[in-house]
């Protein structure tokens, strides 16, 4: 086994609560093998679609 050393500099970045969550469930999406298929499905479609936010505001949430 071979082990590399080198120099190790930490930097530290800031986010809100609410943005890692958002990183957490981006991920969470991106490695469900599962849900990415149903998604490309549903892209291969040529479904027409609409953007969350967009309904989110209609719906008032």
């Amino acid at each position: 086994m071979t082990m590399v050393h080198g120099k190790h500099e930490t930097e530290w970045i800031t986010i809100s609560v609410d943005e890692y969550e958002s990183m957490k469930r981006t991920i969470d999406v991106l490695t469900d093998k599962d849900l990415m298929a149903q998604i490309k499905r549903g892209q291969q479609k040529n479904v027409k679609s609409r953007d969350f936010n967009e309904v989110a505001k209609e719906l008032g949430i």
